[in-house]
């Protein structure tokens, strides 16, 4: 069954429908480098891979995260997938950093809600 989900495509209106994002936006993270479709003469096949990936910009906006630092991830993900360690450090490392500031900004606001309270 997970075999058959991995071979599993993709229109952009299909992504887009299920993320609740425009056709725009997904071409838009094409664009960026973040997403890579395969054509079919002009029809944009997305695999599973980018459905995944589209999933991981969506969640990562919500946590904070710039498209660059999205596609760095992406691309020191990609990179470990080929045996490179010190690209998995350097992502692992990139991540506790911004774990630390999402962290502060949660100090900062509660810090901002217990003063509106007083």
């Amino acid at each position: 069954e997970i075999s058959m989900d991995i071979k599993k495509t993709y229109s952009i209106s299909e992504l887009a429908k299920e993320f609740d994002v425009t056709t725009r936006s997904v071409r838009f993270y094409e664009d960026q480098g973040l997403l890579h479709p395969t054509r079919r003469g002009q029809t944009r096949i997305f695999s599973s891979k980018d459905r995944v990936r589209l999933k991981l910009i969506l969640r990562g906006k919500r946590m904070g995260f710039s498209l660059a630092e999205t596609k760095e991830l992406f691309d020191l993900w990609d990179e470990t997938l080929s045996g490179n360690e010190k690209q998995l450090l350097l992502m692992l490392d990139t991540l506790a950093r911004k774990r630390a500031q999402l962290e502060q900004q949660k100090n900062d606001i509660a810090q901002a809600e217990m003063e509106m309270d007083t």
